[in-house]
C-alpha cells in the first residue's frame, strides 16, 4: 500500500524499516526495507513463517524494539528516535497489549489487573474512562471475578481480562501477540470474536501477530511477511485460503 507522507487514516506507520541483528558476516536481516501502515478502526493480521519478521515489526511499531534505519510513527507522533521515558508515556496512553502469556500480575485481582495501566500512570480513570471499563467487564463476562487472582481464573478468563485491561483507556491502536496461542481452539476462538467485535463495534484498531490461519481468518486485512518484507496484503479471507496462500509461501521458500 501507498503510505501517505501525514499518515492519514493511518494509526501506526513505518516508512524504510530495517532491522538488523550482528555484523558483517554473522549479520541476520529481519525486516528490510519495510513499509506500511495500520489503518484507523480495522483489525489486521500480520502473519508468515517463523523467521519472517512478524513480530519484529510488532515490536518497533509499538516501541518495544528500535529499528536499524527507517522511521516509525503512532498516529503522528514520529517514535523513531525517543528516548526510554518517552516511549513508556507512549505505550502507557496510546497503545494496549494482548500477549499469549497472558501477563497478569500474580498478586493483583482482576480489577486491579485491568486497571493497571492507569495505576502505573500515576491516574485514576475518569467518569467516562470507568463507565466504559465497567462497560467491557460486563460484556466479557468478568463481573462475578473482579476479586479473584489471576490463578483461580481459566486460560480464556484470564485473556478476557487481558483483553480489558488493554482496552481500558481507549487506546489508539492494540497490539496482540499470538493471543490464542495458549488456548484451546474453543476458547481462541471466542477471545478472537471479541477482539473482532472490538473493532467493528467499538472501532478499535487491533494488530495481531499469528501463524494460526484460523486466527487471521477473523482480521478485515492480513498483512503476509517472508524473508523481512511484506509479500501480499489482502483484505478478509477464510482460512483455507489464508493455508493455501502459506503453503504457497513455503514452497517457494
Amino acid at each position: 500500500m501507498q503510505i501517505t507522507s501525514d499518515g492519514i487514516g493511518l494509526v501506526a506507520r513505518v516508512a524504510g524499516l530495517t532491522k538488523s541483528y550482528g555484523s558483517g558476516s554473522t549479520a541476520v536481516t529481519a525486516l528490510d526495507d519495510v513499509s506500511i501502515g495500520i489503518r484507523k478502526g480495522e483489525f489486521t493480521a500480520i502473519m508468515g513463517p517463523s523467521g519472517s519478521g512478524k513480530s519484529t515489526l510488532m515490536h518497533i511499531m509499538a516501541g518495544l524494539d528500535s529499528a536499524t534505519s527507517g522511521r516509525v510513527w503512532i498516529g503522528n507522533t514520529e517514535i523513531t528516535a525517543l528516548d526510554d521515558t518517552e516511549l513508556t508515556m507512549i505505550r502507557r496512553r496510546r497503545v494496549g497489549f494482548v500477549f499469549q502469556s497472558f501477563n497478569l500480575v500474580p498478586t493483583l485481582d482482576i480489577e486491579g489487573n485491568i486497571l493497571l495501566p492507569f495505576e502505573l500512570d500515576g491516574r485514576k480513570p475518569s467518569t467516562e474512562q470507568r463507565a466504559w471499563i465497567d462497560e467491557l467487564i460486563g460484556s466479557l463476562g468478568l463481573g462475578s471475578r473482579l476479586r479473584h487472582r489471576p490463578h483461580e481464573l481459566s486460560g480464556g478468563q484470564q485473556q478476557r481480562v487481558a483483553i480489558a485491561r488493554a482496552l481500558g483507556s481507549r487506546p489508539e491502536l492494540v497490539f496482540a501477540d499470538e493471543p490464542t496461542g495458549n488456548l484451546d481452539s474453543r476458547t481462541g476462538r471466542e477471545v478472537l470474536s471479541l477482539l473482532a467485535t472490538a473493532s467493528s463495534s467499538y472501532g478499535q484498531s487491533i494488530a495481531m501477530v499469528t501463524h494460526d490461519p484460523i486466527a487471521a481468518s477473523f482480521a478485515d486485512r492480513i498483512l503476509f511477511l517472508a524473508d523481512g518484507r511484506v509479500v501480499e496484503d489482502r483484505s478478509r479471507s477464510t482460512a483455507s485460503e489464508i493455508s493455501r496462500y502459506m503453503l504457497g509461501m513455503e514452497a517457494v521458500s
